[in-house]
């Protein structure tokens, strides 16, 4: 038998299990627990894990160490408590070592906000962890808990359950006087994300600029706890990115009678973050004539820098364009993919060969996602797909018809071999990404785009996949 026979049947026996077994090859997020990286996310906040040995240490293995090399913050990594629970808690429950573990962690732990997270063991078990978290909430321990059993969903539901815990456990019930100009803003899922550190910064910082106050919530530029403890002061919401926040944002809407803007692509470049500060100044009802000078004043010293860099880009585009290629495929999940799609076919020309969603967003949310696909430009329109299996991703990429160029894929470190094998070159932007190391690097706004241009063409001129 030949190498390619072999390879042949190789990928039949392959294609054969993975259809008999309905199984998912090489999954692009985390369990629900995997929130507790959400919490890592918050300065000054530790989240405890009551859950089987070795969970909550997968979990930010895979999100945040070979994602990255992030690290594990103030409160992550190494630092998260967990009961480890083994058999003894499966029989007789885990609500007492849960206690004790808490009890321990109050005495060693210095943190603004403690959040229980839950995993399979005790969820199946049906261990009450609302009855092991109030007698500590009574004695007013900043501590909450949020119900994060594998069987919920994945990460990103994960997340959704810890905000939601912290603000109706947490930060409560509000009344009071909303400040000016101030917003909360709901969008990347913090570590899942690779970028989400320098992304929220970029977006703070906009933000600001244009004239708003921001509670970024997540991240460096956050105030930690205070800044939750501001939410309902908010006049408003914004929810950045096709669906995660919705829920969150809608439940502030009904809790606090709080408005939200849902502004479903992420700005990346000066076009559509211009267009994305104006929408948000008017629903702000920024009219007075300082308000829009401020804003107009901000657009423009941030256009003028950009343009300008663009512009000595150029002269090597104008040298190079006829040995780049012309055709891209995006796989990840659907906030960087709507984002980084838009952004190559509007401000690069290329044209969208494969747009492949992994996050598995709720049905609910489908049919408007396939909706900003159809209308990426005027001229422009291209499908998407939803799909979790890396097999299946890999074998619709093979089949792709790139056109007489090698193309560029925007995927993950699981993508590598497979740009290899397409004569290709491969940038990762998304879970996991193991060959790059990420501090603060942005990919979106003003000054992330022009990081991303730089990534992009430095990997194509070296020929590096």
């Amino acid at each position: 038998m030949s190498i390619i026979e072999a390879k042949d049947k190789i990928s039949s026996v392959t294609e054969s299990i993975s259809q008999k077994t309905n199984s998912i090859e090489q999954i692009r997020y985390g369990c629900a627990i995997g929130a507790m990286q959400s919490v890592a996310a918050i300065p000054r906040a530790i989240p405890i894990t009551h859950c089987g040995p070795g969970c909550a240490d997968k979990q930010f293995m895979n999100l945040a160490f070979y994602n990255g090399f992030q690290g594990g913050g103030y409160g992550g990594g190494a630092v998260v408590p967990s009961t480890n629970a083994s058999e003894r808690e499966v029989v007789f429950g885990g609500a007492e070592r849960l206690s004790e573990l808490i009890e321990a962690g109050l005495e060693i732990l210095e943190a603004d906000l403690f959040v229980v997270l839950t995993g399979c063991v005790s969820d199946l078990v049906g261990d009450d962890v609302g009855s092991v978290v109030s007698p500590f909430q009574e004695r007013g321990v900043p501590i909450v808990f949020a119900e994060t059993g594998g069987f919920k969903g994945n990460n990103f539901t994960g997340h959704e359950l810890v905000t939601r815990a912290i603000i109706d456990q947490y930060v409560g019930d509000y009344a009071g006087a909303k400040t000016k100009g101030l917003v909360n803003v709901w969008s990347l899922l913090p570590y899942h994300n690779t970028f989400w550190r320098g992304d929220l910064t970029e977006i703070k910082r906009t933000l600001e600029g244009a004239g708003l106050k921001v509670n970024i919530l997540f991240g460096p530029e956050s105030k930690g706890v205070s800044e939750w403890k501001a939410i309902p002061k908010a006049e408003f919401n914004i929810v950045l990115g096709p669906w995660l926040g919705l829920a969150t944002a809608r439940h502030l809407e009904q809790k606090y009678g709080q408005p939200f803007l849902h502004v479903p692509v992420l700005p990346i470049g000066a076009k559509e973050t211009t267009d994305f500060l104006r929408h948000v100044a008017d629903f702000a009802g920024l009219t007075t004539k300082s308000a829009k000078r401020k804003l107009e004043s901000f657009i423009r010293k941030e256009e003028t820098r950009y343009y300008k860099y663009l512009e000595d880009f150029t002269d090597f585009y104008a040298e190079y364009w006829w040995g780049l290629p012309a055709k891209f495929a995006v796989i990840g999940d659907s906030t960087y993919n709507l984002a980084l799609t838009k952004f190559l076919v509007n401000q690069l020309g290329l044209i969208p060969g494969r747009q492949i969603i992994t996050d598995n967003p709720p049905d609910e949310f489908r049919e408007a996602i396939r909706g900003y696909y159809h209308d990426i430009a005027e001229d422009v329109s291209t499908e998407v797909e939803f799909e979790e299996d890396s097999y299946a991703i890999h074998q619709s990429l093979r089949q792709t018809n790139f056109g007489h160029k090698p193309p560029i894929i925007f995927g993950t470190t699981w993508e590598r071999d497979l740009a290899k094998e397409l004569k290709g070159v491969i940038v990762e932007v998304g879970f996991p990404t193991s060959y790059e190391v990420v501090l603060s690097r942005s990919y979106i706004g003003y000054r992330g785009a022009l990081t991303l241009l730089e990534e992009i063409y430095s990997i194509i001129v070296s020929g590096s996949a």
